[in-house]
C-alpha cells in the first residue's frame, strides 16, 4: 500500500538529541575527551569572568563550537551559526537544546576572540594531550616540524608606504564634478534659461580602480598594510608571487602524526626555524633525553642545527645540495 505524502504539524514534539547521534559516531569520543579537558580548566575559566554583569556565552560552548568549525571546515562564523540552527548533531556537540536560539555571529566572534586571546587555547591543547586516552598515542622522543603560509585578510592595495596619508575609501565613488561656471568667482545671478539645458556628460566614477605595481619597489621595511599592520609581504618559493600573509607552524609527534604544538608568527625567512626552537622548548622544557626532529630543506641552517644539538635534539633534516649544515653524523 502506498503511503501518503502529507505534512501535518504536531502540536507537541519530544526530541532527545542524545538518541539522534549514533553510538559509533566519532564525535562522541571527541566530545568526551574535550569535556574532560574543559572540566579540568574550570578554575581557569572562573578567573577570567567577573561575578556581576550580563552573562556571556559559556566558554565551554564557545570552544566546542570553534572545534566544530575546524573539524568540518566551515569557512565563516555566519555559516557556523546557520548550520547550528538546523543541524541536530552540531547542537548536541555544543550543548544547545533543541529549543535554544543560536547566537548572533558578531556576538559569538567577539566572545570567542576575547576568550582565546587569554592563552586559553594553549591550556586547552595541553589538557587534551594529557588526557588518559590521548597520552598513550603520543611519542615523547620523535617529532617533525613544518610551516606554511596563512593568507592575511588584507588586499595588496592596502600595502602603502609608511608615514603616508591613508588612501581614500574605495566604497566612496564621489559626486559628479561641478560645472566650470559654478567654480568661478562670479556670483552674479544668471538670467533664467527658457529652454531646458542638457545634463552634462560626467565620466563614470570607478569605485575600485585597478593598480599596476610593475616596476615599483615595495618591501616590509618601507611599506605596511593599513588594514592589517601585522601582515608581511612574503613568498616561500623563488618563482611564486609575494602576498600579504602570516606563517603558521606545527610540531607533530611521529607515532600517530598528532599535532602537539602550534604557533603563528610574522612571515619572514627566519620564522620557521625560530618557531621550531620555541615549540620544542615549550613541549619539552629542559629535557636531557635524546630527541629527534625531522624537517625539510628549509630548516638546513648552521645556526638552527647548532641550536638543536645544544638542546640534545638530533636533527633529521633534509640536506641542501650545497652548503648543508648536516655532517656525516
Amino acid at each position: 500500500m502506498r503511503g501518503t505524502d502529507e505534512a501535518s504539524g504536531s502540536l507537541f514534539s519530544y526530541v532527545d538529541l542524545e538518541e539522534r547521534v549514533p553510538e559509533r559516531h566519532p564525535l562522541r569520543l571527541i566530545r568526551r575527551i574535550v569535556n574532560d579537558a574543559l572540566a579540568s580548566l574550570d578554575a581557569e575559566f572562573a578567573a577570567l569572568y567577573t561575578d556581576f554583569g550580563r552573562p556571556s556565552i559559556a566558554p565551554e560552548r564557545l570552544i566546542r563550537a570553534s572545534l566544530l568549525q575546524l573539524l568540518f571546515s566551515i569557512r565563516s562564523e555566519r555559516q557556523l551559526m546557520e548550520q547550528m540552527d538546523y543541524n541536530l548533531l552540531f547542537r548536541w556537540f555544543v550543548g544547545l537544546g533543541i529549543d535554544e536560539p543560536v547566537w548572533v555571529p558578531t556576538v559569538f566572534t567577539r566572545n570567542r576572540d576575547r576568550l582565546l586571546t587569554t592563552d586559553m587555547s594553549r591550556k586547552l591543547m595541553a589538557a587534551i594531550l594529557a588526557h588518559p586516552e590521548v597520552r598513550p598515542l603520543l611519542s615523547d622522543e620523535h617529532f617533525s616540524v613544518d610551516g606554511t603560509l596563512v593568507k592575511a585578510w588584507a588586499y595588496m592595495k592596502s600595502f602603502q608606504p609608511k608615514n603616508s596619508a591613508p588612501p581614500p575609501h574605495d566604497d566612496d565613488p564621489g559626486g559628479p564634478p561641478l560645472p566650470a561656471d559654478a567654480t568661478s568667482a562670479n556670483t552674479e545671478p544668471q538670467p533664467q534659461q527658457t529652454e531646458t539645458q542638457p545634463m552634462p556628460d560626467t565620466p563614470r566614477q570607478i569605485r575600485n580602480a585597478e593598480v599596476n605595481f610593475r616596476g615599483q619597489k615595495r618591501s616590509n621595511a618601507t611599506h605596511t598594510s593599513v588594514t592589517d599592520p601585522d601582515a608581511r609581504l612574503y613568498k616561500k618559493a623563488p618563482g611564486a608571487a609575494a602576498t600579504l600573509c602570516f606563517m603558521g607552524h606545527t610540531l607533530m609527534e611521529n607515532r600517530n602524526g598528532l599535532v602537539v604544538q602550534a604557533d603563528l608568527t610574522h612571515a619572514d625567512g627566519h620564522g620557521e626555524r625560530k618557531a621550531a626552537l620555541e615549540m620544542i622548548n615549550r613541549h619539552s622544557p629542559g629535557s636531557t633525553r635524546r630527541l629527534t626532529l625531522g624537517a625539510d630543506k628549509g630548516y638546513d641552517s648552521a645556526e638552527f642545527i647548532a641550536a638543536l644539538r645544544r638542546m640534545v635534539v638530533t636533527p633529521h633534516v633534509a640536506q641542501k645540495a650545497r652548503y648543508s649544515a648536516i655532517d656525516g653524523r
